[in-house]
């Protein structure tokens, strides 16, 4: 598979790691353990009508909240993961994004907003210029179809221009140098709703809910976050700590009945479970602990071949995909400075330098207690869950 961020790094030899490999966190002695987080799991069988999926994406965050922070007349937020314009898993499931909208007003919420920014590669956005649109890509992802049919506002922030956004601040003793440009629009919200997907990237090794903060950031922010590599994954988690996010995000819900497992954040092996999850926590680190076993898992089910392609494991081509980032973001000089990129290794959970991240910033492990809000969860696939996402003593 050729891509645009991938295809000058063709002719490099393959480094290879095999996905979903046992063995105890080479940290573990040095992680805090944390307090309890529940995680609620919902199944949706294979092939499953849309109809089915809604339901269970209803059943999934009705036992994850019980909307007490949602007042009649509230304005809610919902963050989905649009990188691109390919559809579902390449970004989040349209019919999860309808069904929660649909709760969100049945539970008294007034504005209901669903918005994003796109990815660099499709979209190009500069104090004097704009070309792409992170509408269009939307409307060809079948978003902005379920948004318009579920009567909620779409909001590209593009849209309102380079001084559309205020500056927000991460935890100190981050590796930002400045405050990220964070749009506007989420000052006219009470809450925030975030729906990411469950997939591979090129780049961090996984896209789920933290590194889903990425698609509020004006580009300047994500130059800095691009150019200064060297912190990238340890970036995408205190992205997470600005005061916007800890005081607003309410919830966390993927749709993850079909995964991205190979490459992304665009493209690669869709594969579908004769099972597939529903995932929701309050807990953004506890969600993308159990959306990380969980893509885990599923990686190891699907041909070698594609597991341990060479775009997807070699440790040079997230290098190169990076500078090319850098370039399209601004210009040769980033590109040919910006700093070294290493990719996250993908055998267990705790490889992910994002989720180590997480623990120091959000209070240590959460000790993930996984509870199923539907019979169509397998017993076997919670146990498992919980077993790969559970501190080793």
């Amino acid at each position: 598979m050729k891509t645009a961020l991938g295809a000058t790094a063709m002719a490099l030899c393959p480094f290879t790691v095999r996905a979903g490999e046992s063995r105890l966190p080479v940290n573990a002695g040095q992680l805090k353990r944390g307090s309890r987080a529940k995680v609620f799991l919902t199944g949706v069988d294979k092939g499953a009508p849309e109809d089915d999926v809604k339901l269970a994406v209803r059943h999934a965050a009705a036992a994850a909240t019980d909307f007490a922070w949602l007042s009649k007349g509230d304005a809610v937020f919902i963050k989905p993961a649009v990188n691109s314009g390919n559809p579902y898993p390449a970004t989040t499931s349209p019919a999860a994004i309808a069904a929660m909208v649909a709760l969100l007003k049945e539970k008294g919420a007034g504005r209901v907003i669903v918005g994003d920014m796109s990815g660099v590669e499709y979209l190009r956005f500069s104090p004097s210029s704009l070309s792409g649109s992170s509408r269009a890509l939307m409307t060809s992802s079948g978003v902005a179809k379920a948004v318009e049919a579920s009567g909620a506002e779409m909001h590209c922030f593009e849209e309102g221009g380079w001084n559309a956004f205020y500056e927000d601040l991460p935890a100190d003793g981050s590796n930002w140098k400045r405050g990220l440009m964070m749009p506007n629009v989420l000052r006219e919200v009470q809450h925030i709703v975030l729906m990411p997907r469950c997939s591979r990237h090129v780049l961090t090794g996984n896209s789920l809910g933290l590194k889903a903060a990425v698609g509020y950031w004006r580009f300047d922010t994500r130059l800095e976050y691009h150019r200064d590599a060297a912190t990238l994954q340890e970036k995408t988690a205190e992205g997470n700590t600005v005061a916007t996010l800890s005081a607003k995000q309410r919830l966390v819900i993927s749709a993850a009945e079909k995964l991205l497992t190979t490459f992304g954040p665009d493209k690669g092996y869709v594969f579908e479970p004769e099972v597939g999850l529903i995932i929701a926590s309050d807990s953004v680190v506890a969600h993308d602990m159990v959306s990380l076993a969980w893509l885990l898992e599923n990686r190891g089910m699907i041909p070698a071949s594609y597991r341990d392609g060479f775009m997807d494991t070699n440790e040079i081509v997230p290098r190169v995909a990076n500078h090319m980032v850098a370039f399209w973001l601004g210009g040769w000089k980033p590109a040919l400075t910006s700093e070294t990129l290493t990719k996250n290794s993908l055998n267990t959970i705790w490889d992910d330098r994002v989720l180590t991240r997480s623990y120091d910033l959000f209070g240590g492990v959460p000790d993930v207690l996984l509870q199923a809000a539907n019979s169509a969860v397998p017993e076997s696939i919670k146990n498992r869950l919980a077993r790969i996402t559970a501190l080793p003593v």
